[in-house]
């Protein structure tokens, strides 16, 4: 990454399954993306608990000695739906105030294979990125081809003229773990001239929080 500026990410978002999916690949990719963040001296911020590829990336990291923190809704924690926390917990009430606490505490974000819960969590952090929002990387990691058909539709909706090349830009992609994190770390925000130009009022009584209580 010689000559290209570095910016410092302390803090990285994981959006993946609860479930373990069907190839042992993606277990293996989040455990080795939690050893990544540990050996980069990076915490974790994820939606909480122990199951599937959530538990295996927070077990990663935490064996590696870094900040966990699972942002959970307390919807959740009735019954031990999810499992133990490996790390601190916070408890909202919403699922949109979980998303909010996470971008608002998180440098950059990576989605894993996953479910519904996993693709919308990542497209909203892409859509408010486009909507300036906020101005951090956001990449998934590739494992074994599982987001080809994603990046193939999101190809074909900027061939359609739906989504710009700018903010094509936002969505990283890549094979490894460390590969990914290097292109996080190099990313440099493009924002669209218009869009840059929007008001997200924050609060002036408050610590400065977006209101980002959208309807797309």
């Amino acid at each position: 990454m010689e000559g290209v500026s570095v910016r410092k990410i302390k803090k990285i978002c994981v959006f993946c399954g609860a479930n373990s999916g069907k190839d042992v690949a993606f277990v293996n990719a989040a455990f080795h993306l939690g050893e990544v963040l540990g050996k980069r001296k990076i915490d974790l911020v994820y939606g909480g608990g122990k199951l599937g590829l959530m538990g295996c990336v927070s077990t990663a990291v935490a064996q590696h000695e870094r900040q966990v923190l699972g942002i959970i809704p307390s919807a959740f924690t009735v019954n031990n739906l999810v499992g133990e926390t490996c790390g601190k917990e916070i408890k909202v009430a919403t699922m949109q105030e979980r998303l909010v606490m996470m971008m608002e505490l998180s440098d950059a974000f990576i989605a894993l294979p996953g479910g519904f819960g996993t693709l919308e969590e990542l497209f909203q952090m892409i859509s408010w990125a486009q909507l300036s929002i906020h101005n951090k990387p956001i990449g998934v990691l590739n494992i074994n081809g599982f987001f080809n058909g994603l990046l193939s539709f999101v190809d074909h909706a900027v061939k359609q003229e739906f989504i710009t090349p700018r903010a094509r830009k936002i969505l990283i992609s890549a094979t490894t773990a460390d590969e990914l994190v290097d292109k996080l770390q190099a990313f440099r925000f493009e924002s669209d001239p218009a869009l840059s130009k929007l008001k997200w009022s924050p609060s002036s009584s408050q610590k400065e929080k977006l209101d980002v209580t959208l309807r797309l």
